[in-house]
């Protein structure tokens, strides 16, 4: 049976913590890639987590959420999600982007929770209201 496809905030969240250490670690005398903002990420081994082919992956990444979640300035310059390559870096985040994004959907998720829970308590307080109504 398949796994079911991972949401943007599960990817999201596995990326940041995959490569947090390697976002803080560089430096203009460490450089271990191109810009500190865009990192590298190994979207094979996010395919072998999630169990799905690595197409789908960089499908998800490239198509989607680069849309989605990419911008532009006001002098017309594109803030891209996610880049194929940048000079001898493949398949990189906008990292500061990425956290961003992931903040406001867990933000997001947290409300959702919230009001369900909400939601859920004013079904039961009216339900036991209904039920002394009407035994008494």
């Amino acid at each position: 049976m398949a796994r079911p496809i991972p949401t943007d905030e599960h990817l999201l969240t596995m990326i940041y913590k995959k490569n947090l250490k390697a976002f803080s670690d560089w430096s203009e005398e460490n450089k271990t890639r191109v810009a500190k903002i865009w990192v590298p990420i190994d979207i094979d081994e996010m395919a072998k987590k999630y169990r799905c082919d690595p197409d789908l992956i960089f499908g998800r990444l490239y198509y989607n959420m680069n849309e989605k979640y990419g911008s532009s300035t006001g002098d017309g310059q594109d803030v891209n999600f996610f880049n194929m390559r940048l000079a001898n870096d493949r398949h990189v985040v906008n990292f500061p982007l990425l956290t961003s994004v992931l903040a406001n959907l867990q933000d997001e998720r947290k409300r959702f929770i919230i009001s369900t829970r909400l939601a859920a308590l004013s079904l039961v307080v009216s339900a036991i209201s209904i039920g002394i109504a009407v035994l008494t």
